[in-house]
């Protein structure tokens, strides 16, 4: 102990410190174990809402208890039952330093003067309410000579906390010293209440679920302190939340204690000041006074006054504050308002939609793909009875073209899986969704996104209250240092990361494409940390020239999922998509099981079973192209390459080289796909997007909407997909007038 060393997180300290702590012959720390498991089951399953906050600079943590501004809401204590507690005045030392109150107890191996002289932060001293008044009159008035700041009472079992008809009671104790008198050991409202009428300066929690109640019998009128259980910093914030105005440390503490004496706890206490900031910056709140209860995603909120005035009457309104959250989300309106947008204008071009062209679907081909796929069951020796059930019932929920889709991912992508990993999904969204749900499953697990990021999966995280975390790609792309830095902040956090999402080629909607060796990279960091890629990868086949291999085709470790999808390659109406998921699944008895069945159980409970009818014309269509998706596709990808090579050259054209460096604005030049990006010193919001559409006759989509933790004020999605080539010159030719006048105009 005290020896100088690095400890990467309070994981660690937790680590190095259980078997010393666990062994230590303390009925104290045994105790007070078993009273912290309630509320250590509480904080595990209580987690955090993400939110944007349009402060600027870290977050404000200082708090203000009984006339002392602490620079963070915890102090540390109570000492009592220390290990060592000769270790007393490095605890006291390394909390001092940070202007950190300490609560030490009446019986200490060091008297309150020798304390008080080891540092200049605030001492309170623990005095129990039972046993003989001179002893605790005594030590109240050493502590009071000392400068300590408060006395904290401890009722004695049994006893009700600010009455204690045969100890120290608060009007007697008053009568001693003229400290403030704090009162631990609430447990309920009503404790809080006759604390409160005996007088009590503050009040220390030790229920967790009781604290709302509690917060609310107190009103504010003096500040409640909770202690028991808190370990993290996201601990901290989830009792800020319910009603504390800070909290009590005591086990992380003690872990860097005996782990690396002073050092060790500065460190914790830096550790969890570090944590609390990131909990807030995470939920958006710009300062711990601000945390209230809708920062917490299993908290049950109060009942709207409107709905309460309703009472059972059966209106027919509904009160959104009802209603799940996730329809209230920025992220849900997006799409939405650019709807609203083209249909209000409909005679402006659009470069929004990121849908294929129409031109290459011809609606009688629909039926020849279907029967090619019928007959194709007759030659596998399907009955016509069999045919009919498979046209006419809901078939297997994974799908019944499994077989198929893996020969075509065999023969295009070099993806070499057997069917039974592949579920067939409604759409790729569908997908995303079933693997999430899979995934992520308790309130610490985090899914990584490269940000800018494609809507429809942040949307799905939203609607299952999963947390999401932004890895910014950089202006020239993707870095993998980015997102392992991302994955230590996020361990440091005490969350768990699970999954990373990426669309690794001619990404929606910046267009970037991922390098062979960010490729290999990524799967290095993949299976370094334990997390899994979730591969969406769209625009492959639509794109001109050889693409780069996905990662599903280089995954040697079984690390990605990949998302696929017919939409832009077959026809999006159909509605197909599927994930690949051959990851082992092992349970508690040792049986194994892929990814994929425990996907499939989740989409029998969501929409039981893709549509026959859509997976046949799919199958068909695949089936006509012996699997190469490629070839089916190689006119579609010239057109493609095409109009973004035309949207290109008519933006040199109409913003040349040196009328758009005056401006301020640039664009990347992506080889495929659908979309690029360009950058305007404008605030391209919502407002600026009505006027471009209503005075200038074109239409695109903020980058805003796709940087799910904010940003991309400055940037312009738009899409080359849908438009032809007379569209795109005169669409570019508004879009360079509105961008030059706009930019004038800011």
């Amino acid at each position: 102990m005290g020896e100088s060393m690095v400890v990467r997180s309070l994981d660690d300290y937790a680590r190095l410190a259980r078997e010393e702590l666990d062994s230590a012959p303390s009925e104290f720390l045994a105790a007070r174990e078993r009273a912290s498991a309630g509320n250590r089951e509480i904080f595990g399953r209580t987690g955090l809402r993400q939110g944007g906050s349009g402060q600027l600079g870290p977050p404000d943590t200082e708090t203000k208890i009984l006339g002392r501004t602490w620079p963070q809401p915890f102090a540390v204590g109570p000492l009592a039952g220390l290990v060592r507690p000769e270790d007393e005045l490095d605890v006291v030392r390394a909390a001092g330093r940070t202007g950190l109150p300490v609560m030490v107890g009446t019986f200490t191996g060091r008297g309150p003067a020798a304390l008080a002289a080891a540092t200049d932060g605030p001492l309170w001293l623990r005095v129990p309410t039972t046993g003989d008044r001179d002893t605790v009159r005594r030590s109240a008035r050493s502590a009071a000579a000392a400068g300590f700041e408060a006395l904290v009472l401890t009722p004695g079992p049994g006893r009700s906390p600010g009455n204690g008809a045969d100890g120290a009671d608060l009007a007697w104790l008053r009568s001693v010293v003229s400290l403030p008198l704090l009162v631990a050991g609430i447990r309920t409202a009503a404790d809080a209440v006759l604390a409160l009428e005996g007088g009590a300066d503050g009040l220390v929690a030790e229920e967790l679920a009781a604290l709302p109640s509690i917060a609310a019998a107190v009103a504010g009128r003096i500040p409640v302190l909770l202690y028991g259980g808190v370990r993290r910093g996201a601990d901290i914030l989830v009792s800020l939340a319910t009603g504390a105005d800070a909290v009590l440390l005591d086990r992380p503490v003690l872990e860097g204690l005996v782990v690396a004496g002073r050092e060790g706890v500065a460190e914790v206490l830096e550790a969890l000041a570090g944590e609390l900031a990131g909990a807030l910056a995470f939920t958006g709140t710009g300062s711990a006074a601000d945390a209230g209860p809708e920062l917490l995603r299993t908290a049950r909120g109060p009942v709207p006054e409107a709905a309460a005035a309703r009472g059972g009457r059966g209106d027919a309104e509904l009160s959104k504050a009802d209603l799940h959250t996730s329809v209230s989300d920025p992220v849900l309106d997006t799409m939405n308002f650019l709807n609203e947008v083209t249909h209000r204008y409909p005679d402006a071009i659009s470069f929004a939609p990121g849908r294929p062209y129409d031109g290459f679907f011809d609606t009688e081909e629909i039926f020849t793909h279907i029967r090619r796929y019928l007959d194709h069951l007759a030659e596998q020796g399907s009955s016509p009875g069999q045919i009919r059930t498979a046209m006419y019932q809901y078939g297997p929920t994974a799908g019944q073209i499994r077989e198929i889709i893996a020969d075509s991912l065999r023969a295009d992508e070099n993806i070499d899986v057997p069917a039974a990993s592949i579920v067939v999904t409604v759409g790729a969204q569908e997908a995303m969704l079933l693997v999430l749900r899979a995934l992520l499953s308790g309130p610490d697990d985090v899914l990584l996104v490269a940000s800018p990021c494609y809507v429809g999966i942040t949307g799905a995280a939203r609607l299952l209250d999963l947390t999401v975390t932004a890895v910014e790609e950089r202006e020239e792309g993707f870095s993998c240092a980015d997102l392992e830095a991302a994955i230590l902040r996020e361990r440091a956090l005490g969350r768990r990361p699970r999954a990373f999402y990426v669309i690794p080629d001619h990404s929606n909607p910046s267009g970037t494409t991922m390098s062979t060796d960010t490729r290999t990279e990524l799967l290095d960091i993949a299976e370094r940390y334990g997390i899994l890629l979730l591969e969406d990868s769209p625009y492959r086949m639509v794109s001109p020239g050889t693409p780069l291999p996905t990662l599903k085709s280089l995954d040697r470790a079984r690390s990605v999922v990949h998302l696929g999808s017919f939409a832009k390659t077959v026809f999006p109406g159909a509605r197909v998509g599927f994930a690949v998921a051959d990851q082992r699944v092992v349970d508690d008895s040792g049986r194994t099981s892929l990814l994929a069945d425990e996907l499939a159980k989740i989409k029998s409970m969501v929409t039981v079973n893709t549509s026959s009818l859509s997976q046949a014309a799919v199958a068909g269509t695949l089936l006509a192209a012996g699997g190469r998706v490629s070839e089916l596709n190689s006119k579609a990808a010239a057109h493609y390459g095409e109009a973004m090579r035309a949207t290109l050259a008519s933006l040199d054209a109409h913003l040349p080289a040196e009328r758009r460096e005056a401006l301020g604005v640039r664009w990347n030049e992506p080889t495929g796909g659908f979309f690029l990006t360009l950058n305007v010193p404008f605030r391209a919001d919502n407002e600026a997007l009505t006027r471009s559409a209503q005075e200038y006759g074109v239409i695109w989509t903020p980058m805003s909407y796709f940087h799910p933790q904010g940003g991309g004020h400055h940037g312009i999605r738009l899409s080359t997909s849908y438009l032809t080539p007379a569209e795109i010159e005169e669409g570019t030719a508004r879009l360079a007038r509105f961008i030059t006048e706009q930019s004038a105009r800011s």
